[in-house]
């Protein structure tokens, strides 16, 4: 098979993100090291540049901070105006994604991409409304300085003594599709800023003596200059994955050192990072667990376990890969990750053995094309006592009972393989005389494969020296002796021997692989099965509940998920008990990680003398939480493969509560957003429908007033009635919102009785008389009609504000109709009119509280008239419909369910 061919998954992976690219729109960061290096300026001439090329570009927001030079680059470019939002007494101006999305531009310019958005604004940061823009399709040109990338952030406050808190997550900058570094020298930035050019003078004076040193631009323009070449570096080896390129480019040094479970291991790491540090080089120590290094002893995984952890801490990334070939690995991870240089130990076989076997390294100088190999030579015999690993030599009890245990199974594999060698002689010495000599050969054959793939590869190879004796003392000539009288004899049993020895290896190594496939698939499964429960979790109890559980089944350890409460403290979640949580543990601690965002306690180089391990629990921007926990084993936490399952077990924990939390503040946000729309909706009713008769009530009283004396009578009852019908319209207005207040609270108590339809109707047609009298109304009721179980007045309430909501919306003197009809499980009243109907679309949303479509017939009010007979209605357990009659005008619907069969009335005598 094709070890070059490339792989299915990810063919499909960048598949995916290709669509995904073309559907979005593209981003280009103007990168610099501080602000006044030109970013802005620069993203201006390119987008004048862009302009002339026909295309059509828009400025979002550009902050100019008064420089002229940038401002003159605004002629002729059209900008979107900005959003006024007053806070504290002060008006900001903000961007307008709305403005910005309705205009729909080919490319937009939104500055200072960390800013940090006023309250009220759809997104806190403004680099979410360009991630919404870049949703849309709009190419976005932005401005960002190094200090405001999230993974810098404590480097810059280390050299500035500076903290920044506007910050953009990494992933932002790393998803841009172009970045053009805008570069200017400390002693230029400098005088642009004594020249005023950038700050106002007493503030560039300020700001001299404190961020802008010239030290600190210096460390700021390598910052930034690292942090570009570092993503140029991530662009060519997506060119390369892309292309399938396997060749290495020698654009920039990455050093890979390749460790074993040798004395060697820890001067290989120390050499790579000298090496590293001269060079200024990204350097990479992995380590490649073959099927045989699997079967080492545990001790040697530990030593390379801690080795690899003692180059984490000097600062190299690490490394862990499984391969049935060890030079293999090496080649194809290197031309993954493009490593320039390989540093390894000298190869330990010596003459014919390095010939016959070969020899790791050779095969990787033979193969590592591009790619320059340094070999460090082993020490001397009295060195390496000195430099092996030391190890604890007391073991616990119970791992003195399970070395016992596995050498008594080992004794036991080796008996086995000898009563195998015995069945297979028995079988030979009844087939003897009958068959010839290879079929023979055949049986212990088939008896050696038996044991490698049961037993092992040590008891295989002792059943293949066994079964080629036992061939040549029984069945080889002369008999009951080792000694052979034809020499072809000697071809067949070396043969024999060699054939059952290659055999034999090689189902060891496929038993040994079949292992390792079953605990990966085991390891999916239960990531697949901790990541369904905790997709389905609702809150964070059910979440901790899930993880503490999956914790506790695969690591065998008792453990606790703390969650600071809202004065950043650890503090126990508040949850009921669950048989694997853990308590007693030392809150100081999981401060200290959760706060340092680093791991400590037991096995650890901070606080190693803890009881427990603390890890830190974070969705990939900020750190939630810290996971505790108690190890039975400190192999089975830090074991390279348990390791990687337990840090993906902690993202999944982490992005499960990030989703709920995220879930929980837009469920937040959305009711704030509802309720601050009611609000300003219910202020703007009020305002409005309570100013218009107060206005006419102050009016009509004060002329009254001071025209008491030459006012005519019928003047002054004309004024009288105005004050009453007024002072009965805003009666009306609160008795509607105090009704509606007490509908939402659920203070309705019903007075449910029998009342006749018809009864009904007919109060309701009294109290409206004179509101009614210029129209006429016709009722349709079939005779017989049911008697209905409900609260009356309430009912009269929906029937009057149906009625005159549609007095208010119809033509004076056009027909209004009231029909009633029987279901089988409801009685239906309609009202209905021949006005202008209703908008299409807007027939769910008439009984939305305070909404309102004005006409010129309307009258004023609130809108809660169609929203208190929605209420009424649902508390009769019945429904409300509106829809438009054929012929014009629109017919309101209600339907009061029949619970139970009405009284049967005696007749009177």
């Amino acid at each position: 098979m094709n070890s070059r061919r490339p792989d299915p998954d990810q063919l499909l992976v960048r598949v995916e993100r290709e669509k995904a690219r073309a559907r979005q729109g593209r981003l280009k960061i103007f990168f610099g090291a501080a602000a006044g290096v030109g970013k802005t300026y620069a993203m201006l001439l390119a987008a004048r540049e862009r302009r002339a090329e026909n295309l059509d570009v828009v400025v979002g927001l550009v902050e100019t901070h008064g420089r002229q030079e940038t401002q003159v680059l605004l002629v002729g470019l059209e900008v979107l105006p900005t959003r006024q939002i007053s806070y504290k007494g002060t008006v900001l101006r903000e961007f307008d994604i709305d403005a910005a999305l309705k205009r729909r531009p080919a490319v937009i310019l939104v500055d200072e991409l960390a800013h940090t958005n006023a309250p009220g604004s759809r997104h806190p940061k403004r680099w979410q409304d360009v991630r919404e823009l870049l949703d849309a399709g709009i190419d976005v040109y932005t401005t960002l300085n190094v200090q405001h990338v999230e993974s810098l952030n404590d480097e810059v406050g280390q050299i500035s003594g500076i903290r920044v808190w506007e910050t953009v997550p990494d992933t932002v900058f790393e998803s841009a599709d172009e970045v053009e570094l805008v570069d200017l020298p400390p002693d230029e930035l400098l005088i642009r800023l004594r020249e005023g050019k950038v700050y106002l003078p007493q503030q560039a004076q300020q700001a001299i003596q404190n961020f802008f040193r010239k030290g600190n631009l210096i460390a700021l323009r390598e910052l930034a200059l690292r942090q570009t070449a570092s993503r140029v570096d991530a662009q060519m080896l997506d060119y390369r994955e892309d292309h399938a390129i396997r060749d290495i480019w020698q654009v920039s040094d990455r050093i890979l050192v390749c460790i074993g479970p040798n004395a060697l291991a820890e001067r290989l790491v120390r050499a790579g990072k000298r090496l590293a540090t001269s060079l200024r080089a990204e350097w990479i120590v992995a380590y490649v667990e073959t099927p045989q290094l699997q079967r080492l002893p545990a001790e040697k995984r530990d030593a390379v376990l801690r080795v690899l952890r003692s180059a984490e801490q000097l600062g190299a990334e690490t490394a862990t890969l499984s391969a049935p070939d060890m030079s293999e690995a090496i080649i194809d991870f290197s031309r993954e990750r493009n490593v320039t240089k390989i540093v390894m130990g000298k190869p330990t076989r010596r003459n014919w053995r390095r010939w016959l076997l070969g020899s790791v390294v050779d095969r990787v100088i033979g193969e590592a094309h591009n790619i320059n190999v340094y070999l460090l030579g082993s020490p001397r015999d009295d060195e390496k006592e000195r430099e092996a690993p030391h190890f604890n030599r007391a073991p616990l009890p119970g791992l003195i009972n399970r070395w016992g245990k596995k050498r008594k199974d080992r004794y036991r594999s080796y008996i086995w393989a000898t009563v195998v060698i015995v069945l297979c002689t028995l079988l030979a010495k009844i087939m003897f005389g009958r068959f010839e000599l290879a079929n023979l050969v055949m049986v212990y054959l088939l008896g050696v494969i038996f044991v490698a793939t049961h037993f092992g590869r040590g008891p295989s190879i002792m059943a293949s020296i066994l079964g080629v004796a036992a061939l040549d003392f029984f069945f080889v000539t002369p008999y009951l002796t080792f000694s052979v009288s034809d020499a072809q004899y000697l071809i067949t049993l070396g043969a024999m021997l060699v054939v059952a020895m290659v055999t034999s290896n090689l189902m060891a190594n496929v038993r040994s692989q079949a292992k390792v496939a079953a605990h990966r698939e085991r390891r999916a499964s239960v990531l697949y099965a901790m990541s369904k429960e905790l997709a389905t979790s609702q809150t964070e109890e059910e979440i901790v509940r899930t993880a503490v559980q999956h914790l506790h089944a695969e690591f065998g350890s008792r453990n606790v998920i703390l969650f600071p409460n809202h004065n950043g403290r650890m503090v126990y979640p508040k949850q009921k008990a669950i048989a694997a949580s853990l308590r007693g543990v030392d809150l100081s601690v999981a401060q200290w990680v959760f706060e340092h965002n680093e791991m400590a306690g037991q096995g650890t180089n901070t606080l190693p003398g803890a009881e427990a391990i603390y890890f830190p629990i974070h969705d990939g921007e900020k750190v939630l939480g810290v996971l505790v926990l108690l190890p039975v084993n400190l192999r089975r936490v830090f074991l390279p493969e348990q390791q990687k399952l337990l840090e993906t077990f902690l993202r999944q924990i982490g992005q499960a509560v990030a989703r709920l939390r995220f879930t929980e503040q837009a469920r937040t946000t959305h009711l704030q957003i509802e309720a601050e729309r009611l609000r300003n909706s219910l202020l703007s009713a009020i305002s409005h429908d309570l100013r218009t008769p107060l206005a006419t009530i102050i009016g009509s009283a004060s002329t009254l007033v001071e025209g008491e004396h030459h006012l005519q009578p019928e003047d002054k009852a004309e004024l009288s009635r105005a004050i009453i019908e007024e002072a009965e319209r805003m009666s009306n207005l609160v008795n509607n919102i105090l009704d509606m207040a007490r509908l939402d609270a659920g203070a309705v108590e019903l007075n449910k009785q029998w009342h006749p339809v018809e009864e009904i109707i007919g109060t309701v047609l009294t109290r409206l008389q004179k509101h009614l009298s210029d129209r006429p109304v016709k009722v349709k009721m079939p005779p017989g009609m049911p008697m209905i179980f409900a609260d009356a007045v309430l009912i009269e309430q929906v029937l009057i504000n149906l009625l005159e909501n549609a007095a208010r919306y119809t033509p004076a003197g056009s027909d209004l109709e009231i029909s009633v009809e029987t279901r089988p499980d409801a009685v239906e009243i309609a009202v209905a009119d021949r006005g202008p109907g209703i908008p299409k679309g807007r027939e769910d949303r008439l009984f939305e509280k305070f909404y309102q479509t004005r006409h010129e017939a309307a009258q004023s009010g609130v809108g809660l008239g169609l929203a208190i007979c929605r209420a009424i209605v649902e508390v009769h357990g019945g429904s409300i419909r509106a829809q438009n009659r054929p012929g014009g005008g629109a017919v309101f619907t209600f339907a009061l369910p029949i619970d139970q069969p009405p009284p049967v009335m005696e007749p009177e005598e």
